[in-house]
């Protein structure tokens, strides 16, 4: 079902909407403790593109490039460190936001990927500040580096070493493996490094752009590093399926490598190792202190190869210094910002300027500069300056016990002001699912707990990041299985501790979330209130059936994890997992949200399930938008996302809304609902 009925909206109306400053609720049973909210914030203010994000600092520490807004779209532009933001000037003039970008070795150039409507299937361009802008675009003309159709670019290694190439994957030749091509920066020529024909998905290349070792997944679903040598390829490590391991650098000998790993049946938090492949000895680096997570990441200096520090996340991160000029630095800057989590996103090639984030649950963060030879920190911006803290809510860690016993690590947020009684509560599982929630700022938690709700982020096993038995305990336990059973564990631990209404529960997730919002709609239908569905699957079987080609390499850990739909056995239980075969216990109100061009979770997902919950007249509101992938990039969609969200759940959990909306917004909003035939 792919049919759009557009209708249009009347003018007056859309006049009087936009001018309107009153916040009402859309439902008379409205939440009894309104009143104790704090102010009701703009949800532009959450979800509007921000002034500057996404700032990177040049390796010759010279020049920062960011993305800002140009002709009504977030474009990258540049400027010198020390110039003011209104000296910047723009490098793209893109219709769709721009995401992926980063420098050259040398400085030069500006590299940037981009896709067709949230297709995927990445093109990758160069830009050259130094070059004049065009005049009909105002930005200097792209040099481009890729140019298809269906075809996906990857980036693969840029040599510290080598600054006139890059390496990239290129998919052309056989959609499901990337080929590898060695590319002239200035030229454009491409070199082959190396045609894929082994099923290869992962690489490593040293510091002068020399393929040295691929990974691919085994047989039996485990995985394999193997090396590089002229055209054989020789197994230097492997896993078993539930264990991973991975390169993560090179040592300073250049063939010693720094390596992530959980091997071992008496293993279960994955640590950092120093590898020889000559002589497949390894040496323990560090595994977490506390025992309590898997191996966070590492900092290294690119000058001496030198470990820096470490970090773990727990409840919340943790980092351990290996280094004690790093550590003096790190103290100098703490003194000099003392609240928030200190991300290092990048540093000079002399490693004198570094570029750091600065974020904590109720502050999405500010970008500081640190001169490590005046061991001055200043501030280069704040990414959403108007936000008001001191109106936003805080997030904590609990946790809770599944019905089988197993300690679930989750984050609860509460909104501010009223006692945590009696609450109408959102649950917000994450994608993934291989994957975890951590603690600090997340715009949708905060624009949920500032409407009336708190909002419960719950780890369940299956996540990432907890060790392997956790996450393996996951192992095909969608739908009716563990994983479903470990969220409505969470949501009946609140409403046992007096927190949540148990008649205003419901529950939200985007992609493997969605598909939980859809089970937990469908097989605990006494527990829900509402729900979202946003790219969410609906059928396990036809979500495998349907995976991009470039997945098919590691489908065998789709098979593992979740099932396989050629095995008679595995098919029955994904039948019987999937939300779709039993839609008919679905009875509370449902958003659908999807985007056209989804390569993960195609169209088809959401479509079935709304049609099939239409014809047994439950209801149902869907959003389709013509220019999305997996997920609302582009302003006017994700803002009409959120005035949807926002009625829908005042509308069914009481509440409240924000009646303002701009005239653009409602009629995206309008030209993306599909209503029923």
């Amino acid at each position: 079902m792919r049919k759009f009925i557009c209708v249009m909206i009347c003018l007056i109306f859309l006049a009087t909407l936009s001018c309107s400053t009153t916040h009402v609720n859309e439902q008379t049973n409205e939440l009894s403790y309104l009143d104790q909210l704090p102010l009701l914030l703009d949800r532009e203010l959450f979800f509007d593109d921000a002034d500057i994000d996404g700032a990177r600092l040049s390796p010759d520490g010279k020049s920062i490039m960011f993305r800002q807004r140009y002709n009504g779209v977030m474009n990258i532009w540049v400027k010198s460190i020390g110039e003011p933001f209104e000296m910047a000037r723009p490098m793209t003039a893109d219709s769709r936001p721009v995401h992926g970008f980063f420098w050259s070795r040398d400085s030069r150039l500006i590299l940037y990927v981009q896709d067709q409507d949230g297709d995927e299937n990445y093109n990758l361009f160069a830009v050259n500040p130094a070059h004049e802008p065009d005049p009909e675009t105002g930005v200097p003309a792209p040099k481009i580096i890729t140019e298809y159709q269906d075809v996906q670019t990857r980036i693969f290694s840029v040599p510290r070493e080598d600054h006139e190439h890059i390496i990239i994957g290129i998919n052309e030749r056989d959609p499901s493996l990337h080929d590898a091509y060695r590319v002239n920066l200035n030229t454009g020529e491409r070199e082959l490094i190396f045609e894929n024909t082994q099923n290869i998905t992962g690489w490593t290349f040293d510091d002068y752009g020399k393929l040295r070792f691929v990974s691919r997944q085994t047989p039996d679903g485990g995985s394999e590093i193997l090396r590089v040598e002229e055209d054989e390829l020789q197994q230097v490590y492997q896993v078993a399926f539930g264990e991973s391991a991975w390169i993560t650098r090179f040592c300073e000998d250049n063939e010693r490598v720094y390596m992530v790993t959980n091997k071992g049946d008496d293993v279960d938090l994955s640590r950092l190792v120093i590898f020889d492949p000559e002589t497949g000895r390894k040496e323990l680096v560090q595994k977490d202190p506390k025992g309590e997570v898997d191996f966070g990441g590492a900092i290294f200096s690119e000058l001496t190869h030198e470990l820096l520090a470490t970090f773990y996340v727990g409840d919340k991160a943790r980092i351990y210094f290996h280094d004690e000029q790093f550590k003096e630095d790190y103290e100098q800057i703490r003194s000099q910002i003392t609240e928030g989590d200190i991300h290092f996103r990048s540093r000079s090639d002399d490693e004198n300027t570094w570029l750091i984030v600065v974020s904590r649950d109720i502050d999405p963060g500010s970008v500081y500069t640190f001169d490590r030879n005046t061991q001055e920190v200043d501030l280069l911006y704040r990414s959403r300056p108007d936000l008001p803290s001191d109106h936003l809510a805080f997030m904590e860690p609990i946790r809770y016990k599944s019905r089988d016993g197993l300690s679930i690590p989750a984050y609860l947020t509460l909104p501010r002001g009223p006692e945590p009684e009696n609450l109408a509560l959102v649950v917000l599982p994450h994608g993934g699912p291989w994957v975890r929630d951590t603690w600090g700022y997340d715009p949708q938690v905060q624009f949920l707990a500032n409407r009336g709700y708190a909002v419960l982020q719950p780890n369940f096993r299956g996540s990432s990041g907890f060790g392997k038995s956790f996450l393996n305990a996951g192992n095909k336990e969608w739908g009716t299985g563990y994983m479903q059973h470990d969220i409505t564990a969470g949501v009946k631990y609140l409403i046992d501790k007096g927190i949540a209404d148990p008649e205003r529960v419901a529950i939200y997730g985007a992609s493997y979330g969605g598909f939980a919002a859809l089970s937990g709609l469908t097989f605990t239908p006494d527990l829900y209130a509402a729900g979202i569905s946003n790219v969410g699957p609906s059928n396990i079987i036809t979500l495998i059936e349907s995976v991009p080609p470039y997945w098919l390499p590691v489908i065998r850990t789709f098979h593992l994890r979740v099932g396989d739909p050629d095995d008679p056995e595995d098919r029955a239980r994904l039948k019987e997992q999937s939300p779709l075969f039993s839609a008919d216990q679905i009875k509370a109100p449902l958003l659908v949200v999807q985007g056209a061009n989804d390569p993960r979770v195609i169209q088809r997902e959401s479509d079935q399930i709304v049609e099939v919950l239409r014809e047994k007249g439950r209801q149902v509101h869907y959003l389709v938008a013509p220019d999305e992938g997996h997920g609302f990039t582009a302003r006017e969609n994700r803002l009409a996302l959120f005035v949807k969200m926002e009625r829908f759940f005042s509308r069914y959990l009481g509440g409240r809304s924000q009646t303002q909306v701009d005239p653009d917004i409602a009629q995206r909003l309008e030209e993306i609902t599909v209503y029923p035939r």
